[in-house]
């Protein structure tokens, strides 16, 4: 889910170790299935479409990956409409003026506020309201297109 979240891309080549040509890095978590298995390689394929593969610290793996094309989607829709949540919020947020506002803001709607990523905020540690709303436009955006991306592979 981290790759899914952050969208990052990998700098590393990676070789295919029968032929010497690039392939895709998709992550040290990565296990490839059978050669024979086209339909879970052209998912694979799909995945690496979309910006999604195992990439991780290696602790604990890269998290929750969709293992076929309608479970991918519904993925997609899922956070797409937490992200709606999250924009609903924003927008109906009153941005806090004084220190006083921002404890009780912090320990009312702390959930909410710490979702938004914290370049974003400001001198004071407030994040604006139109700066919230920017940052989840952008992300529904993103997992728009991706669904989009992934709808219309067969």
């Amino acid at each position: 889910m981290a790759d899914i979240q952050r969208g990052e891309d990998s700098k590393f080549e990676a070789k295919c170790p029968e032929c010497a040509e690039l392939m895709a890095d998709m992550g040290k978590d990565f296990e490839s299935p059978k050669k024979t298995d086209l339909k879970r390689w052209a998912h694979l394929k799909t995945l690496y479409t979309v910006g999604i593969s195992y990439h991780s610290c290696g602790c604990s793996g890269p998290g929750y990956i969709p293992s076929e094309k309608q479970t991918l989607l519904a993925f997609f829709k899922e956070l797409i409409e937490s992200f709606e949540k999250e924009l609903v919020f924003g927008r109906a947020r009153i941005e806090p003026t004084n220190l006083k506002e921002i404890d009780r803001e912090q320990s009312k709607y702390g959930p909410h506020i710490i979702k938004v990523p914290a370049y974003r905020k400001s001198k004071n540690e407030v994040i604006k309201s139109h700066d919230a709303i920017a940052y989840w436009i952008s992300r529904i955006k993103e997992i728009e297109d991706r669904y989009n991306l992934v709808s219309q592979t067969g």
